[in-house]
């Protein structure tokens, strides 16, 4: 009789390691599996499953098919869901601090991406956890360029363009250049441009390749204009009711994705770039007179993002240049 608390002791304790092996979360990302951010998303998934002993359990799902891009970033903050991928850009117009990596012009390729996001992270993460989320990694997707239909002799020929945009940011240039900006998700680029829809993108090559951008434009210009980031996030509250090794086990895992997700980018900026032009478009390196059409549209972005980041902008790319 005496060994029935004991029992009832050790039953209960079974329980409660059930219930923590039990805990899985699901994360909404906004692209296809193919995409290496997806690819590394799911290698982070798995590595926290593992480091946790099982406990941790992060069911991916991939291409919008939970929650669509637009969303992400509430369902997370909210508690809809505890974790999520979105581009950080998308979201510019609540939170000037977004955008910093969609400025054109101010970070042009992945070193001096890699160095604005330094500058960039205290505030961010700061920004991240007053809306009730915790920043775990961001990576850079591959420099941003023009896709038309047309050959581009200057930027003169992208005036009139209908041009698929995905960020506040990326809108404004566009009506900077003179062009329609159209906000399409990426698994409707090829039917927006079968369609007529759209005419021209501006965006990376990794994204013309997984769209297989050479079914419907012929022309890509090389500008690595901005790096934009994605970020991973996870709900300060469902982070919190982790136990100390759940935590570790996540944070760790970050940290190692974050590194992964940098090389990822570089290797998939090569690759993109060739799989476009092994598949019959045109890969062209702007010319001069473009770049400094194109760097005067950025000056003047720059100075409106500056004016809406006040200090925090300011303190961003001081802190980038060094100053």
């Amino acid at each position: 009789m005496e060994l029935k608390p004991i029992l009832v002791f050790i039953v209960v304790l079974a329980f409660g390691g059930t219930a923590q092996a039990q805990t899985k979360w699901d994360m909404p990302t906004p692209y296809s599996d193919g995409e290496f951010h997806t690819i590394n998303v799911r290698q982070f998934a798995e590595d926290v499953k593992k480091a946790s002993g099982g406990q941790v359990d992060i069911n991916v799902h991939s291409n919008g098919s939970l929650i669509k891009h637009p969303d992400i970033l509430r369902a997370v903050s909210t508690g809809q869901v505890a974790m999520g991928e979105f581009l950080l850009g998308q979201f510019g117009n609540e939170e000037a601090v977004f955008n910093a990596d969609n400025v054109p012009f101010l970070a042009v390729g992945f070193d001096n991406a890699f160095k604005l996001y330094q500058a960039q992270k205290s505030i961010l993460q700061k920004k991240l956890e007053g809306r009730g989320m915790q920043l775990l990694y961001a990576v850079a997707w591959p420099g941003q360029g023009f896709y038309s239909k047309n050959e581009l002799k200057s930027i003169e020929d992208l005036k009139g363009a209908k041009m698929r945009t995905y960020s506040p940011m990326t809108a404004r240039l566009v009506e900077l250049l003179g062009a329609s900006p159209l906000t399409i998700q990426v698994p409707e680029v090829p039917q927006a441009f079968a369609t007529g829809t759209m005419t021209a993108m501006v965006t990376s090559s990794a994204t013309g390749a997984s769209t297989k951008a050479w079914e419907f434009v012929k022309n890509y210009y090389t500008t690595s204009a901005w790096h934009p980031k994605n970020v991973v996030v996870v709900n300060s509250r469902a982070f919190q009711g982790l136990n100390a090794a759940q935590k570790k086990a996540i944070t760790d895992a970050a940290a190692a994705a974050e590194k992964r997700g940098w090389e990822l980018g570089r290797a998939r900026e090569t690759n993109a770039n060739k799989l476009l032009a092994d598949n019959g478009m045109a890969v062209h390196a702007p010319t001069p007179a473009m770049m400094t059409a194109l760097a005067k549209i950025g000056e003047t972005m720059s100075a409106e993002w500056l004016k809406s980041a006040g200090a925090d902008g300011e303190a961003i790319v001081k802190a980038y240049r060094g100053k």
